[in-house]
């Protein structure tokens, strides 16, 4: 507590001013996250209504382009492209809280921060991403960056990814993939075709053991898409091994434990020696959604599938990894997602019927070798969304380029700025 204390008629008064005081001035629109989703919502809301009081909760001074990191991973993209300064990407007029949400009172429109002070709100969004659970895999924390183990899912670590694919002439690489939902489901498979492929161009493919380790019992979760990932997988000679879930790793001694179910159904579980690990953490939405009363029984943030309105406390909203739809969990999501919220939020705060429904698209460009991609796009239920009139389960040297140039473009200039281009639903809009 500093004092201050100035001359007057009566005597010396003194004035205490709190540099902290508990609470932050209260806002319109309050957004949680300043991610992808975060930033191109608020981005859309001031392109509508440019006198909207926004305020975003957002610890981080820096974002990140996480689609790309499967490229760098790849050696295809150089990292410092894939990072930019939190305050410069802020839309102009949007206050930037810098703290992380602790939990969301509903009844009083208030939300607790780690600072230790809380703010107000008329409406909420919802958007604070989801979070790697890397204690989750007993070991593999303490093996990162070393011992061969990476993971493309973190910044500081893609590099090495890199660094080992090129430094690898034989031996064993594995390649794993958790339960979904995760961040961009092709991923971790990604990660494995452009090691293959570079090995295969050097020519030591044949001397190096590939095993692609998923939990799931399918390649991807859209059944399109799976007989030209399975040509790649067979080009490769990868191996698979369904059901199989990585659970710990011992990075000095270079061997990883997986666990699967054998034919009575029991729980086996069994050690691999590798050389290279591509470890994916499980992912799980931020604890205090649930904490709040917000959450579905997974934990994500409930939202109708359609309009994302909560669907217990009408003026929030959610969007991004951390609410409920089942929609792949990308950038291209957000694209259209932040169409919808804008939208509709703007709509409930007019005491409007919500007029814009989200059709479940999302986008994985699948990089099934250096210069060639599989543009997987779709929607709920695996409906196939192509946004070009091409065959799209065909691999194609145009959708690399769109993947490599023209999406960070648009992500920096287009999804962040509020500007919506290929950002309509597909859905009609309801009037």
């Amino acid at each position: 507590m500093m004092f201050f204390f100035f001359q007057a008629e009566e005597g010396i008064r003194y004035h205490a001013y709190n540099p902290n005081p508990p609470h932050h001035p209260p806002t319109e629109v309050l957004i949680i996250g300043g991610g992808a989703a975060g930033i191109g919502v608020a981005a859309s809301l001031r392109r509508r209504r440019p006198q909207l009081d926004i305020a975003i909760i957002e610890p981080s001074d820096a974002h990140y382009y996480q689609p790309a990191w499967t490229l760098v991973g790849g050696g295809a993209f150089d990292a410092g492209r894939t990072v930019r300064q939190t305050d410069a990407l802020i839309p102009a007029g949007v206050r930037r809280i810098r703290a992380s949400a602790t939990h969301i009172d509903t009844e009083t429109h208030r939300v607790s921060l780690d600072d230790g002070r809380s703010v107000r709100y008329s409406q909420l969004i919802v958007s604070p991403g989801l979070r790697l659970a890397w204690e989750r895999i007993d070991g593999l924390e303490a093996a990162l960056g070393q011992h061969g183990v990476t993971s493309n899912y973190r910044f500081d670590l893609a590099p090495y990814t890199w660094s080992l694919v090129r430094s690898l002439r034989s031996g064993r690489a594995l390649f794993t993939q958790p339960a979904m939902p995760i961040k961009c489901a092709g991923a971790p498979q990604k990660a494995m075709y452009l090691a293959c492929d570079h090995w295969r161009r050097a020519g030591v493919l044949d001397r190096i053991d590939v095993e692609f380790n998923l939990t799931g019992t399918t390649l991807f979760g859209v059944e399109a898409f799976v007989p030209a990932l399975m040509r790649y997988v067979e080009h490769y000679r990868a191996g698979l091994a369904f059901g199989s879930t990585l659970v710990a790793v011992d990075g000095p001694a270079r061997t990883a434990w997986f666990e699967h179910k054998n034919a009575d159904g029991e729980t086996v579980r069994a050690a691999k020696r590798f050389d290279l690990l591509h470890a994916v953490p499980p992912q799980v939405a931020p604890a205090f959604i649930a904490q709040s009363g917000l959450g579905d029984a997974a934990g994500w943030c409930e939202v109708d599938p359609a309009t994302l309105q909560h669907v217990r406390h009408a003026d929030v909203f959610s969007l991004g990894d951390a609410c409920s739809t089942p929609n792949a969990k990308t950038a291209a999501a957000v694209r259209k997602q932040a169409v919808v919220v804008a939208e509709n939020l703007l709509a409930h705060r007019d005491r409007q019927p919500l007029p814009t429904r989200y059709d479940g698209y999302g986008g994985c460009p699948l990089t099934v070798e250096r210069g060639k991609v599989v543009l997987a796009e779709f929607g709920y239920g695996g409906k196939l969304l192509p946004t070009f009139p091409l065959a799209p389960t065909v691999a194609r040297q145009s959708a690399w380029w769109l993947k490599t140039t023209v999406l960070p473009w648009l992500y920096w200039n287009g999804l962040l700025k509020g500007r919506e281009w290929l950002a309509r639903p597909s859905l009609p809009v309801e009037r």
